[in-house]
């Protein structure tokens, strides 16, 4: 009964992101014309049978920029999870199961860094290097680890003292093992879940930072720098920035609905 409620979550989720997976798939292998091949003559088409998403400011086609662009963002949410979320859960699975003065250290330094907006924190980080995706992805995921650092922290509080856990020290499990093997497996779903809604979160820091002018620098445009780039010309021609825009609405409601479908799942 508790899958039959949730179900249409978990169902659009799936269902969105596996569209925009085989999307960005077929990209890697196809698009309709060379994502940085220009043309002069077709500068801000419209929406024609050649362009299905119209041309931007210097006549390369939309929706091949988009099947390229969406690689790269994903691929930078994705790096950005990795250093966030894997970094995060071993220091807040440690810290957690340990506890001591290094826990209350550890902590009080992620309540003053959480203060500040992911965001923001991102952006000072990225400013002390040069600009560019790999820096972008870095920057997003050194400021993501302690949000992933308190989460995990809490759910391993909470796990330390169940009988599992008991029953693994009196067999002389070591620590580390406890950790890895048997806490961390049973708050998977929590923490698969705060994954996906992180990805939705790097997806829109990476595009906030973009639109800066501070994130994947060209030819690697992301979605971010697209809608940068057609902003200026929104009011002339509308349509180079729905290809973009749709792309992140997208992406960021398919993992918003895995996200929260796996959450009540696990409630």
């Amino acid at each position: 009964m508790k899958d039959e409620k949730y179900s249409p979550f978990l169902a659009a989720g799936l269902l969105l992101t596996s569209i925009m997976l085989i999307f960005i798939l077929i990209g890697l292998f196809w698009t309709p014309y060379d994502p940085t091949a220009m043309n002069r003559n077709e500068k801000l088409a419209g929406i024609s049978i050649r362009h299905l998403m119209g041309t931007d400011n210097k006549g390369r086609d939309i929706l091949s920029r988009v099947m390229y662009g969406s690689r790269i963002t994903l691929m930078i949410a994705t790096g950005t999870m990795i250093v966030g979320a894997g970094i995060g859960t071993v220091l807040g699975a440690l810290t957690g199961y340990f506890g001591g003065m290094a826990d209350e250290i550890f902590m009080r330094i992620v309540d003053a860094l959480l203060a500040f907006p992911s965001v923001l924190m991102a952006l000072v980080i990225v400013s002390l290097f040069k600009t560019g995706s790999w820096e972008v992805m870095m920057a997003l995921g050194i400021a993501f680890i302690p949000s992933f650092a308190r989460i995990v922290r809490s759910e391993v509080l909470r796990c330390r003292s169940m009988d599992y856990v008991e029953n693994a020290r009196i067999q002389g499990v070591s620590d580390l093992r406890i950790i890895f093997m048997h806490i961390l497996p049973n708050i998977r779903g929590v923490l698969l879940s705060s994954i996906l809604i992180g990805f939705n979160n790097a997806v829109l820091a990476e595009a906030g930072l973009s639109y800066l002018g501070i994130g994947s620098q060209p030819p690697h445009d992301s979605l971010g720098s697209m809608l940068s780039s057609a902003q200026q010309y929104m009011l002339s021609n509308p349509v180079s920035v729905l290809g973009p825009g749709l792309a992140i609405i997208w992406m960021v409601l398919g993992f918003s609905f895995l996200g929260e479908g796996l959450r009540r799942e696990g409630d």
